[in-house]
């Protein structure tokens, strides 16, 4: 790593002299109207009828010191972020309003993050992208339309920072609590020949973890190359990483933090005579060393960008995702009739094993839009295709008592063929001063296939579980909107959008933890209806939005999760989620802003029946239930002083109960909590670098016990109810110190 920077570092000192003959105003203005075609295809405007919320790179790059990106994104209105090992790096995810992260639409450059399968974004396969993102988008609700999977509660829409004008860089190194560490290098050509650029960025993320075995070794690049002619633009950029995690997705109940401490999980623990841990109930154990989840994946996007005049211009984008990577696995006492290649037909048979189950995904596809601007009237074209594959299958790398021979072959192996294509129109005209029409209409069609044998055992045939999914989807996405500027301060809008979405593969796979195992999952509708109103001057910036959204056929987490901690999800009927937003900011002095927002929410399942096969309330009506995982209030605030280079911003964030199953049952909530971070920098100038800023952050300031997520379900025997819940842990005060020298 240390030699790849040296490396770097040479190179781009050699480019930098050359790139001191550029033009700077004519080089800037070219590449902010470039920009502007580049990004306008998914993005919201201060005209868009749209609930959204921008971060810019200023605001990234102060809270950028190695955590994963959702607790930058939590900065935003009705968002949390979650994480398995209690410090924000590693298996992290969010929920906006309510809605997981399968729901939002994640992009970058207009390519779609969501695996195209679990339609989840697993941040640490892309380490520390969010260092290379110009600026972020968060659209709330069905927003706008956009690519890849359908935002069906919110979308994150992030562009790639452009390469910088003059030859420089910058070098990041942060050091805290738990070894959380992070060193990052970025070198930048500047414009050489007043047409071309180049930019690399190396990073190491490395972290300890607060939970037990909660290590993190994460490694990313990127490269970015650009061409700047008088009317285009052409960018190749190439991104990845490779991230080494240890397996924590289990949690911990209850009764094991009381016996055992808030660190303590069951991932990698098995029983053995010998072990140096001992159990309550006497029981030695010890735990596997590599329980890890390891992945790989390169990204690899091609940009042309054109402006044929001053109203027409085209933008297109070509992408290619390459990824592989598996789980490892060591498994006490399992039942060896479930691993089909072992060829063993007697239940008895139990032994130790270490298992993978692996998958090796390809991602392809294009994006385009064509642009018209006019005074009056703005109009676009878009559409997009992506083709997806992977197969996934699982082998046993050892078995106690058995050799290499009779555990060969694959115990579980089975497919995946997606087409995803979309196309949509876009308008908006200032029908008079101050109002503005919108309209967008998207057509979406996709193609998913999955066959072969799964890794669930089916008890009741004996055999592995068989996979035949063979769904086309026709989604037609209407969204309508008007809105009202006045006096160019006070902004209303209001807006109706209808989304559709089609189920993730395990909604499928999953299916024989039902009831009705043979029905397959529906694909869910939303009809989105948003008002809002914003005020902005100098000093003062508030807002309001009301939102309602209504579903029909919403798949809900039950509370319970799959062998590889994926959330088990059900179709409801009925189901709604209404509530309004309110964000505030006063810039009291030139030195102190005070703000925060606050979302207020009601999230019901009409009528609710319990489909869960072995619930105590199976087939049960329960009347009007509250959704799992939302709760009713979000908020924050906070406190910005800035003074002759020191910053400080103090933030507050609240969030209100949540039940892990749609039952209400008070055994399995996540509780409210409440947790303050404080965030310390100071900048200063040198003769040998631009500028020098030393910061320190300082989470969960009040030492606060709570955690961040769980699971639980209930379940009969022998007639007694049991209520199992887990949880993740969040460290308690904790320190990371950051320095960051731009040159």
């Amino acid at each position: 790593m240390k030699r790849i920077i040296l490396s770097l570092a040479v190179v781009a000192s050699a480019l930098g002299a050359r790139a001191q003959q550029l033009s700077q105003p004519d080089s800037i203005s070219l590449y902010d109207e470039i920009q502007k075609i580049e990004v306008v295809a998914t993005r919201a405007t201060d005209r868009t009828p749209v609930a959204y919320t921008n971060l810019r790179k200023e605001e990234i790059a102060r809270n950028n010191y190695g955590l994963d990106i959702p607790s930058l994104l939590a900065l935003t209105p009705s968002m949390i972020a979650t994480n398995e090992t209690g410090i924000g790096i590693g298996g992290t995810s969010i929920r906006l309003r309510g809605t997981d992260a399968t729901r939002l639409n994640v992009t970058i450059n207009g390519m779609p993050l969501n695996n195209p399968d679990s339609h989840s974004t697993y941040w640490y396969d892309t380490p520390d992208v969010i260092s290379a993102v110009g600026d972020v988008q968060v659209q709330r609700g069905a927003g706008t339309s956009t690519n890849g999977t359908g935002a069906f509660g919110g979308a994150v829409s992030m562009t790639t920072a452009a390469p910088q004008l003059a030859f420089g860089g910058d070098a990041t190194f942060s050091y805290g609590s738990y070894n959380t560490n992070k060193q990052a290098i970025h070198i930048g050509s500047g414009l050489l020949n007043d047409r071309w650029m180049v930019d690399a960025r190396l990073t190491h993320i490395g972290s300890d973890g607060y939970v037990d075995r909660g290590a993190t070794d994460l490694k990313s690049y990127m490269l970015q190359g650009a061409y700047y002619g008088p009317r285009t633009t052409v960018k190749l950029i190439s991104f990845g990483g490779k991230a080494k995690t240890y397996l924590t997705y289990t949690g911990v109940t209850k009764q094991e933090m009381e016996l055992y401490g808030r660190r303590y999980h069951t991932e990698g623990q098995y029983e053995t005579s010998h072990g140096p841990y001992v159990l309550a109930d006497g029981t030695h154990v010890d735990y596997y060393d590599d329980q890890t989840d390891n992945y790989l994946q390169i990204n690899n996007q091609l940009i042309i960008n054109h402006r044929f005049s001053d109203r027409w211009a085209l933008s297109a984008t070509g992408f290619y995702t390459y990824g592989y990577g598996y789980y490892k696995q060591y498994k006490d006492q399992r039942t060896l009739l479930e691993y089909m290649n072992m060829g063993i037909d007697d239940a008895a048979v139990e032994a130790d094993m270490i298992r993978r189950k692996i998958m090796r995904n390809h991602t392809a596809g294009v994006n385009g839009s064509f642009t018209y601007t006019s005074p009056r009237l703005s109009l676009l074209l878009g559409g997009s295709y992506l083709y997806y594959t992977c197969p996934h299958w699982g082998e046993l790398d050892w078995v106690d008592g058995f050799g290499e021979a009779q555990i060969a072959g694959r115990w579980y192996d089975n497919d995946v063929d997606k087409q995803d294509a979309n196309l949509f129109v876009k308008a908006m005209w200032q029908a008079t001063e101050g109002l503005t029409l919108f309209a967008d209409l998207q057509y979406r069609y996709v193609d998913y296939k999955a066959w072969g044998v799964n890794d669930n055992f089916d008890w009741e045939t004996m055999q592995m579980q068989p996979i035949d999914v063979d769904k086309q989807y026709n989604f037609f996405n209407p969204r309508v909107g008007v809105s009202y500027s006045l006096a160019e301060r006070h902004k209303f809008f209001a807006s109706l959008a209808i989304a559709q979405k089609e189920p993730t593969r395990s909604d499928f796979t999953d299916r024989y933890m039902f009831a009705d195992d043979q029905t397959q999952p529906s694909s869910e509708l939303l009809y989105d209806y948003e008002a809002g109103y914003e005020y902005s001057s100098p000093k003062l910036a508030l807002g309001a939005n009301f939102y309602y959204m209504k579903y029909k056929d919403q798949l809900i987490p039950t509370g319970m999760v799959n062998d590889s901690s994926d959330a088990l999800n059900v179709n409801v009927p009925d189901s709604y989620r209404y509530g309004v937003e309110l964000t505030a900011a006063w810039k009291a002095a030139r030195w102190f802003t005070i703000g925060g927002s606050a979302t207020l929410s009601s999230n019901k399942i009409r009528n609710y029946v319990d489909l869960l096969s072995d619930s105590p309330t199976y087939g049960q009506n329960l009347g009007d239930m509250t959704i799992a995982y939302s709760p009713d209030v979000v908020a924050s605030a906070y406190l910005d002083f800035h003074a002759a280079g020191f910053e400080a911003v103090l933030r507050t964030q609240h969030v209100g109960k949540q039940y892990f199953t749609n039952n209400e049952i008070e055994a399995l909530t996540l509780d409210a909590y409440t947790v303050t971070n404080l965030d310390l920098g100071y900048t200063l100038r040198s003769r040998s670098a631009k500028s020098i800023r030393l910061g320190l952050a300082i989470y969960n300031l009040f030492n606060v016990e709570y955690c961040s997520n769980g699971y639980g379900y209930s379940y009969m025997w022998d007639g007694v109810r049991y209520d199992e819940a887990y949880y993740f842990p969040q460290a308690p005060l904790h320190v990371l110190a950051n320095v960051t020298v731009n040159f």
